[in-house]
């Protein structure tokens, strides 16, 4: 009987041991050793898939790197120590130089920082599409165009990238599709099924969910995660076992966050809607954001991020951080707690205004990630905060 990949993601796990524990162990060991001097040959001759070093092969890894992608519905994936490890080894491992990458313009600041002050030193160009322009990103594509690479939801702005004219897009001038999956995640959205070649994630957001572990993944295309693997094992960004470990438990339990996050999410946005103190609220799911009816077609609900913008822009917002009392004021995000943000004096601070104003990164836009908490309590919170701005 076929079942559903939630359910394959849950029960897929290492061998059972002959100590035939229910939950799987945690593999913490630096390296692996072997039974005789051929063995360990034909190891390091590839010859086996036998596991050598944690730097290249962990079995806690791999548990966690095969729920990813029988979620993501990929072929194969990797593990990295962190979400911006997996998207630097994504274009390093795959782009070389002459090479030219087409990126929308509305994606977090740090990989903002990787396109315009690393990759230019490898001799790899990039040109920024809007996200509100899909129109104009063919005319971006040139003949030594080898990538696609975007995020949606956008960061901070919530923006919606068509995922099905994205990978017609990459299919017809044959160039790999490399999305950023984070702020969906693959139980609210799976971009390989649109024409994905690539699908990272920041494994420290939803996947963990209580702010506990750092990790990154990439997913994808079999030969295209085979480069990734090769550039990965000789330059370190492994994962830890540990944090896979805890990882790969939190997986089991995503499906069922992910609802609750999304419904408190959709809840305060429409309390905030028409709130006086605010210019406007965006939200996947609501009626009055821009790419409503794409969010709809390609996504299951409309994920745990609102944004909003001050009408007293930059002082409301310091004013309206320093007023909140439970919401906790840090740089991560998807957490079991809720979190406010400011996106234009913290994760995009290193922009230019100009920069910010293009992918709408006002002075007074706020970011909550929205919590587990009981969503009245989480909405009462951002109410009283706002009447003090």
């Amino acid at each position: 009987m076929e079942q559903h990949p939630i359910t394959k993601a849950i029960r897929a796990r290492t061998e059972q041991t002959n100590e035939m524990e229910h939950s799987s162990p945690l593999f913490l060991t630096s390296s692996f050793s072997f039974d005789n001097a051929e063995d360990m040959r034909a190891a390091f001759a590839d010859e086996t898939d036998a596991n050598i070093y944690s730097r290249f092969s962990n079995p806690t890894v791999k548990e966690f790197t095969d729920r990813v992608v029988i979620l993501e519905g990929a072929e194969a994936g990797y593990a990295t120590s962190s979400g911006m490890s997996a998207v630097f080894a994504s274009f390093m491992a795959l782009l070389k130089k002459g090479d030219h990458l087409v990126a929308c313009n509305s994606i977090f600041g740090s990989t903002v920082t990787i396109l315009n002050k690393f990759l230019p030193n490898y001799g790899i160009e990039v040109t920024y599409v809007s996200a509100a322009k899909p129109e104009e990103w063919e005319a971006a594509i040139r003949p030594n165009t080898k990538m696609i690479y975007l995020e949606t939801p956008t960061n901070p702005a919530l923006d919606i990238i068509d995922l099905e004219f994205a990978g017609k897009l990459a299919k017809k001038h044959n160039v790999i599709l490399n999305v950023d999956n984070c702020f969906a995640t693959p139980v609210n959205q799976t971009p390989i099924q649109y024409g994905a070649d690539l699908v990272v994630h920041s494994a420290t957001k939803w996947m963990d969910g209580q702010g506990r572990v750092l990790g990154g993944v990439i997913v994808g295309k079999k030969e295209l995660i085979h480069n990734i693997y090769l550039f990965c094992r000789s330059t370190g960004p492994a994962m830890s076992p540990f944090n896979a470990w805890v990882l790969s438990r939190s997986l089991e339990t995503l499906d069922v966050r992910m609802e609750r996050h999304s419904s408190n999410a959709f809840h305060i946005a429409k309390a905030l809607e028409n709130h006086s103190k605010i210019s406007f609220t965006k939200y996947p799911f609501l009626p009055s954001h821009p790419q409503y009816v794409i969010a709809k077609k390609q996504m299951k609900n409309g994920g745990a991020l609102v944004a909003f913008e001050l009408k007293g822009g930059l002082a409301s917002g310091i004013k309206f951080l320093d007023s909140l009392e439970m919401l906790t004021l840090t740089a991560n995000l998807g957490d079991s707690r809720s979190i406010a943000s400011h996106p234009a004096s913290t994760t995009h601070a290193k922009l230019t205004d100009a920069e910010r104003t293009a992918v709408n990164i006002t002075p007074g836009l706020i970011r909550i990630s929205v919590g587990l908490e009981y969503v009245d309590d989480i909405l009462n919170d951002i109410l009283q905060a706002l009447d003090k701005c």
